[in-house]
């Protein structure tokens, strides 16, 4: 499974960073234990003893902004076939035990990592540590199951992506605006390279990254820490480290000596507009408050029904049908503050008119910072839809593993309200005037073409 939704509409821009119970005063601070192996794995245990539940992760620090050109899709491939038999376990038979134990599994691969999970009944964890470790050092790689797997995959590309105008205007739109690191591909890999991709590939892939030195295993639930460590010993502990391990690198935008634009023509029934910033992330940026910063004023302009956007251009002149504004501030590289919608037709509006109407929102916060009571009501916001979504076991293993695959540490996560609650109204204006410039802009607008049908070919044209 793909964890990349581009057209989920992100409430305040971050879907990766939730929030402990901690930071808030909510309830008393979880306790959590880090280990590491000596064989290089991490270990990071979160007890929550409201019931006798457990989730099991195992994230990869290997996702698609690893991958070069040719080779892309590689990692995502290579998720589905963990599932394909190992020296020890025939294929799908990972899954039928995990059923058979009641446990629920899942997988997902985005640019950062590739992770797998569990939620099983607390007295299970040993089992969901045995069956990862075989996996992680005894995958077969069939070829025969490669060759069935690989064509489920194109068929998910196709579903997903090629019969969606939406989503093939978005990954061409990600294909310009990130020229000089890999987030530009996308996570199920480009058409052309996945008819080329070969076992050998995912071989080389499987050997190179698959180790316990690049691994995190992250457990929450109604577990003792200690004896979490014990059992991470027991099985991960013979697993051999991968030596000469590739030290990961911060992925950093080239400057643009202007903005970049495209029109993609498709059979879609709608035209949509998207417009990107280049912005840093946390890991990135120079000023360390600049990306919390961002993430306040992304909820500024869509931070609910009473935000900008919705208030002023959907409900207020329906210039857009629909229009957001997300940003995500934990990526291992820079990012993009983008804004996108579709334009009211009703109201005889175009593209162009929605594009205007954007800018002219930007340039309201440029001029004059928000007020401290419209910065204190989206603060509220933020910080109640946070802690609302940590009440989750499976949403605090994926804050965790999360955090840990781009090289920062879970405890960012116990200073992130404070980072927040810092923000000022004009470290927004700030960050507006720095960043909402043409020369950081990509936009693209996809234009329907009602006489094609879907198995015509996109026509793009790039200015």
């Amino acid at each position: 499974m793909i964890n990349n939704k581009p057209w989920q509409r992100i409430i305040l821009g971050c879907s990766l960073l939730l929030l402990t119970h901690f930071a808030v005063g909510a309830s008393p601070a979880p306790v959590t234990s880090e280990y590491t192996l000596p064989n290089g794995l991490k270990l990071i245990v979160r007890e929550d003893h409201r019931a006798p539940v457990v989730v099991s992760m195992v994230w990869y620090k290997i996702g698609s902004s690893y991958e070069h050109s040719g080779k892309t899709g590689v990692s995502h491939v290579l998720e589905h076939m963990m599932f394909k038999g190992t020296k020890n376990l025939k294929p799908g038979e990972f899954s039928n035990i995990m059923a058979r134990f009641g446990a629920e599994e899942n997988a997902f691969t985005n640019y950062e990592a590739t992770a797998y999970h569990q939620v099983m009944s607390a007295d299970r964890l040993a089992l969901s540590f045995e069956l990862e470790a075989e996996r992680m050092q005894n995958l077969l790689l069939d070829k025969d199951e490669f060759t069935k797997e690989l064509k489920v995959v194109m068929e998910e590309r196709r579903l997903r992506t090629d019969d969606k105008p939406n989503a093939l205007m978005y990954e061409r739109f990600k294909a310009i605006a990130h020229q000089a690191s890999n987030y530009g591909n996308p996570v199920i890999g480009w058409p052309d390279d996945l008819k080329h991709i070969t076992v050998d590939d995912l071989k080389t892939w499987y050997n190179r990254w698959y180790s316990p030195n690049n691994a995190i295993v992250v457990v929450v639930g109604d577990v003792d820490p200690e004896q979490v460590r014990k059992l991470a010993q027991q099985y991960f502990g013979p697993v051999k480290a991968q030596e000469n391990m590739p030290e990961a690198r911060p992925l950093r935008e080239i400057n643009q000596p202007g903005e970049r634009r495209l029109t993609v023509k498709l059979p879609a029934q709608l035209p949509t507009l998207i417009m990107g910033f280049n912005v840093p992330a946390v890991i990135t940026a120079q000023e360390e408050w600049e990306p919390y910063a961002l993430r306040m004023l992304a909820g500024v302009l869509d931070g609910g029904y009473s935000a900008r956007i919705e208030s002023e251009l959907v409900r207020g002149s329906e210039i857009a049908a629909y229009a957001g504004a997300s940003y995500n501030a934990f990526t291992r590289g820079d990012t993009l503050f983008t804004l996108s919608g579709v334009p009211n037709l009703q109201k005889k509006h175009t593209v162009a008119s929605l594009e205007k109407a954007l800018w002219q929102q930007l340039d309201k916060l440029k001029s004059t910072p928000p007020s401290a009571e419209e910065l204190d009501r989206i603060k509220a916001q933020l910080i109640s839809t946070l802690v609302y979504q940590q009440d989750s076991i499976v949403a605090q293993a994926n804050l965790i593993g999360s955090l840990e695959s781009i090289g920062l540490s879970w405890k960012l996560a116990e200073k992130d309200i404070t980072k927040l609650e810092a923000v000022t109204p004009e470290q927004i204006q700030a960050v507006a005037q720095k960043y909402f410039t043409y020369d950081r802009l990509t936009v693209a607008v996809l234009d329907p073409q009602h006489h094609l049908n879907s198995k015509q070919s996109a026509s793009v044209t790039e200015d």
